[in-house]
């Protein structure tokens, strides 16, 4: 599995909502580097984010699946 990063987000509940989003629409998505960016106040933006990954695999459909609007 090579990971990809579909979303960054600055705050963990944007993360979290987004992994959330993505899991039940069955695709195979983790957070990855929230507990670093929620090391200091403010680190998130200087860690470029908190990134939600998946395999890359899945990268073109979840893409999609995010960029659509909810109905």
């Amino acid at each position: 599995m090579n990971p990809v990063t579909v979303y960054k987000a600055l705050n963990p509940a944007d993360a979290q909502l987004i992994f959330s989003r993505l899991e039940a629409a069955a695709f195979h998505p983790f957070v990855a580097d929230e507990m670093a960016a929620l090391s200091m106040e403010g680190y998130a933006l200087a860690a470029g984010g908190i990134r939600v990954q998946l395999p890359e695999s899945e990268f073109a459909e979840a893409r999609e699946f995010l960029d659509t609007p909810a109905e």
